[in-house]
């Protein structure tokens, strides 16, 4: 028997990626720990190694193929002394996976091609295509044509028959363009919308506008951008933020950013701002462990380590890679690990612990000259730190009104784990730290 090559899992929280490229071809020999393609996730594009060797047999799932989901037979391999194009005519070549009690994902019913996109998820069926549990019409030809999830749902919604479209997407799949171009049929209500009517309220999609006819370009949204939706809709339904900001002088930890870049300039070390705030929040989050905490819905989990997650804007999104014990790192360490980690996030290369965790994160828009904002906390985390820019400002020094660099810094804290005397406690400690910045070396 072939051995089946499945899409594999490269985050906890994957179910779902792009087989970005194939790296072999059909009657490559192949041994454990050769790369054999590359995976976009929802935050990096990693490379996938085998771990059996043999001859690829059959190449399932074509590259550039999006909603890949985990499980999903993607190629054939046959075995030592197997014959490849036996093993490529197999029977039951791929299959796809469906959910099981609890969420996992076994082995679904034989399949000779990809699995379609509006294949059940691991978490059950997929809710771009049904948001109900309502028993669903038999397939008709509609079920059979190949088509994105959003022109399925438009068609749904508008009652186009996708079976009458022909399709400009990769292998004729109807996509979202092509149904725009059908406009104009009456639209009707779906009886499925009918019954998610009646369905308990669950966190609502974003609303589907047709495109005014204005010359526009539409691009495809990539995988990191549908799961940067998703959280941060998630964070502001979920999630009842407070808000708090205090202004801090800048002065202080200016002169000492100076002199440490000029100690640490022979070791090829420089220090930014953004580097001393890392250490900042990470000591005041030690100081108020009340705030270094994650809310579970039945539990309150405390820290004892701050790891901040900084915010990193890539092209098509942004991540967050963590600075790991930031609250005992030197500063020169967070400065090299940041610039390393700031790197290969734009290379697409972290790996899926470089970004995920985190007990606290921190998001700087000072060098956009963004004055004061409020950032959307990162799930599960607590709070998460917005940086405005520095600019002088007229500022009592002394009791004496002089110049002086100054920023806004705006703290945002799940109201369900910190209260806000405690959120209060912590910018207080955060701006102590930064405006007498020997305080966080010590």
């Amino acid at each position: 028997m072939p051995i089946e090559l499945k899409m594999p899992a490269l985050s906890p929280t994957m179910e779902e990626g792009t087989l970005a490229k194939w790296l072999v071809k059909e009657g490559d020999t192949v041994a454990a720990g050769d790369l054999l393609a590359e995976i976009e996730t929802d935050k990096a594009t990693m490379e996938f190694e085998a771990v059996d060797e043999g001859t690829i047999a059959k190449i399932l799932v074509a590259e550039g193929t999006d909603e890949v989901k985990v499980g999903t037979v993607i190629a054939l391999i046959a075995g030592e002394g197997e014959d490849p194009g036996a093993a490529a005519s197999a029977p039951a070549a791929a299959k796809e996976p469906v959910a099981k009690d609890g969420g996992e994902t076994g082995a679904g019913q034989p399949a000779t091609q990809a699995p379609a996109p509006e294949a059940v998820s691991s978490k059950g069926i997929n809710p771009v295509q049904h948001s109900e549990a309502a028993p669903q019409p038999k397939a008709d030809l509609g079920d059979r044509v190949k088509a994105s999830p959003l022109a399925r749902r438009l068609a749904e919604q508008r009652g186009i028959d996708l079976a009458g479209l022909a399709g400009s997407g990769p292998g004729g799949r109807i996509v979202k363009a092509d149904v725009d171009g059908a406009a104009g049929k009456p639209a009707a209500v779906a009886p499925a919308q009918a019954a998610a009517a009646q369905a308990p309220a669950a966190p609502a999609a974003a609303p589907v506008h047709a495109v005014p006819d204005i010359p526009h370009e539409v691009a495809k949204l990539s995988n990191m951008r549908k799961t940067i939706a998703r959280r941060l809709t998630e964070s502001k339904q979920n999630v009842p933020h407070i808000y708090l900001t205090v202004d801090i002088r800048l002065d202080a930890l200016l002169k000492l950013r100076g002199e440490l870049n000029a100690t640490l300039e022979p070791r090829g070390v420089k220090l930014s701002v953004n580097d001393l705030l890392i250490k900042a929040l990470a000591a005041a989050l030690i100081e108020v462990p009340e705030c270094n905490v994650q809310f579970t819905g039945s539990e309150l989990v405390t820290f004892k380590r701050a790891d901040i997650s900084v915010a990193v804007s890539i092209p098509g999104g942004l991540i967050t890679p963590v600075i790991t014990e930031a609250d005992t790192r030197s500063l020169s360490s967070i400065a090299t690990g940041m610039k390393d980690l700031a790197a290969r996030a734009r290379d697409g290369k972290l790996k899926p612990e470089e970004y995920q965790g985190g007990t606290a994160s921190l998001s700087n828009m000072g060098m956009y000259g963004i004055k004061q904002f409020e950032a959307v906390i990162n799930p599960p985390q607590g709070m998460i730190m917005a940086i405005g820019a520095g600019e002088k400002r007229p500022y009592v020094v002394d009791d004496s009104l002089q110049i002086a660099t100054v920023m806004s810094a705006t703290g945002s804290f799940d109201h369900r784990a910190i209260d806000g005397a405690d959120g209060a406690r912590l910018m207080q400690a955060f701006k102590r730290l930064v405006e007498a910045p020997l305080g966080m070396l010590a």
